[in-house]
């Protein structure tokens, strides 16, 4: 009896077979934006989520992301709460108006009983303090696409 195995060699050595799997879905599959005004944040939480099967669009400021003509091609927004002066709550707020409705989570490096209060309070799907964990944060992506389908 011949078995499956769950790796697959590649020019750079084996690999999860579930992760290639998951590379191969990224061109066919939702977006999740994110917004924050930190290049290296963007960047570490993009490469992250890539590894795990997500694509990924980035956005460095409000304006970029509600200059963006089409939210279809998401299934969630995560958002800095502090955003050089703005609010991504109040973004949030924004998104809503316009009749985005798609899950949110919130990041921040400045928790406060206010911002967690006014996050929740705007129904958010999660609320994670920097520095978060990986899993936190593949946890609440998982959570977001289950409830935008």
């Amino acid at each position: 009896m011949t078995s499956v195995s769950s790796t697959v060699e590649t020019s750079h050595g084996a690999m999860d077979l579930q992760r290639v799997l998951g590379m191969m879905m990224i061109s066919k599959s939702k977006a999740i934006f994110i917004v924050d005004d930190n290049p290296s944040m963007l960047k570490g939480m993009k490469r992250l989520l890539r590894v795990h099967g997500f694509n990924v669009t980035l956005f460095d400021s409000s304006a970029a992301l509600l200059g963006h003509a089409d939210f279809d091609d998401a299934f969630c927004v995560i958002l800095d709460i502090d955003l050089n002066n703005e609010s991504g709550i109040d973004l949030h707020r924004q998104l809503a108006g316009r009749g985005v409705k798609l899950p949110v989570i919130f990041i921040t490096g400045n928790d406060s009983d206010a911002n967690r209060s006014a996050a929740i309070d705007s129904r958010c799907i999660a609320y994670l303090t920097k520095p978060f964990s990986a899993r936190s944060l593949i946890e609440s992506v998982k959570k977001a696409r289950r409830a935008s389908f």
